[in-house]
């Protein structure tokens, strides 16, 4: 097994050039996946959380019907004491309490709905990167007790400026009739027009009083500094919420399916190009083992005539692409682990991003994921492609005569 082992090695060499020209299209075949497949998972992360970070958090505490159908009643009994449980549970201070009501909103001349909010100004800009996406006048204060933000969009449709006064009217917690007036202090424009169409966010003392809340809320909002600790959390949580047989724990999948949709759906498109560029070097794999055993065809000949039998021959073909195989799987591995441990610390970015990080209230560099998935799927698959296309060339050697391969050219 050495000798044949050795024989395989020396075989790669005897065309140097052609081994190092598979081999290095294998090394940059692993290096590609590698830095696409990290940085793929990378923007995902990123993705999930500026998503998360706009509106829903990474987990809420809801009434158990309030997802489905968003009715006033479905509240969470005191909300704002509950939140801070979660807050010392969890060991985080991203925690929040939040009201919802869909009211209709009225200046002098016009009348739209809008989705009424009512938030901790404090707490707000930690659980929601809303709040740093106000363009004209400020966020709302501890000490304001009937301001309002409300969307770019929202404030065109219904001609009202900073200073202006806007008069709501809904329905209670309890069916009654609710009313309110609230001035804006400030005007966010998120770039979502959909969304920017409908929001409005009021303190939630303010959201309680007009709407009959009492000590009541809608959700209890928490952001993770990591999405791995999002299922930790939520069974913690869950633990808190136990003796209250109408809440759920919903983390963010559930809270945005779309979401997770949307991801599965950009990571089959790009699974398929990764599969294309692992054929085409399968391929090449493929051409080099059968130029070779083309090649020695009379050398092959001679071997079977003195009595060597072609699945020894098949063997020596399959040790040559498995020596190839793992000169690029190692050569791979090494620098494409260099490479995204450097964008790890360094992150990457192109042109326009810095904008539109500032646009967003974002990040301006995105990291790729640092894990063995990121870094070691695309090469393995390569290397095990590049098994599988040795197979026809060493399967060809049982079809040798060894008086007509000995005459062969």
């Amino acid at each position: 097994m050495n000798v044949t082992w050795l024989l395989a090695w020396r075989n790669l060499w005897r065309h140097g050039r052609r081994t190092w020209l598979t081999v290095g299209a294998m090394v940059f075949c692993n290096l590609l996946l590698v830095f696409m497949i990290s940085l793929q998972l990378g923007s995902y992360q990123m993705m999930i959380n500026n998503s998360l970070a706009m509106v829903s958090g990474h987990l809420q505490v809801q009434h158990g019907d309030f997802m489905a159908d968003q009715r006033m009643r479905d509240t969470v009994p005191a909300v704002v004491a509950l939140s801070d449980s979660v807050r010392a549970a969890l060991g985080v201070d991203a925690v929040a309490a939040r009201g919802q009501a869909f009211a209709l909103a009225s200046s002098d001349d016009r009348s739209f709905g809008v989705l009424l909010t009512g938030v901790q100004p404090t707490l707000e800009p930690q659980v929601s990167s809303f709040p740093g996406l106000v363009n004209r006048g400020r966020y709302l204060r501890a000490d304001d007790r009937d301001a309002i933000v409300i969307g770019a969009v929202l404030a065109r449709n219904l001609q009202v400026d900073l200073g202006g006064e806007l008069t709501f009217l809904g329905s209670g917690r309890d069916g009654s009739f609710a009313a309110g007036i609230a001035t804006v202090v400030g005007i966010v424009d998120t770039g979502i027009a959909d969304l920017d169409r409908v929001v409005a966010q009021v303190p939630l003392t303010w959201f309680q009083d007009v709407f009959t809340m009492g000590d009541h809320g809608h959700a209890v909002v928490v952001r993770l500094p990591e999405l791995d600790t999002v299922p930790a959390a939520v069974s913690t949580v869950q633990g808190l919420v136990a003796d209250n047989d109408s809440l759920r724990v919903l983390d963010w999948e559930a809270l945005q399916p779309g979401l997770r949709q949307a991801i599965q759906s950009d990571m089959a498109s790009n699974w398929f190009m990764y599969a294309v560029l692992i054929v085409l070097v399968a391929f090449s794999v493929l051409n080099t083992q059968l130029m070779s055993v083309l090649e020695r065809t009379r050398e092959f000949g001679v071997m079977l005539a003195l009595g060597m039998g072609p699945g020894r021959l098949a063997r020596l073909v399959a040790m040559e692409t498995l020596l190839m195989a793992a000169l690029g799987l190692g050569l791979g591995l090494f620098f494409g682990a260099l490479l995204i441990w450097y964008l790890s610390v360094a992150g990457f970015t192109y042109p326009g991003m810095e904008e539109m990080a500032a646009r967003f209230n974002m990040g301006d560099r995105m990291y790729p994921e640092v894990s063995l998935l990121a870094l070691a799927w695309g090469p393995t698959t390569v290397f095990v492609f590049t098994l599988v296309a040795a197979i026809y060339p060493a399967l060809r050697l049982f079809r040798l005569e060894p008086v007509a391969a000995m005459r062969a050219a």
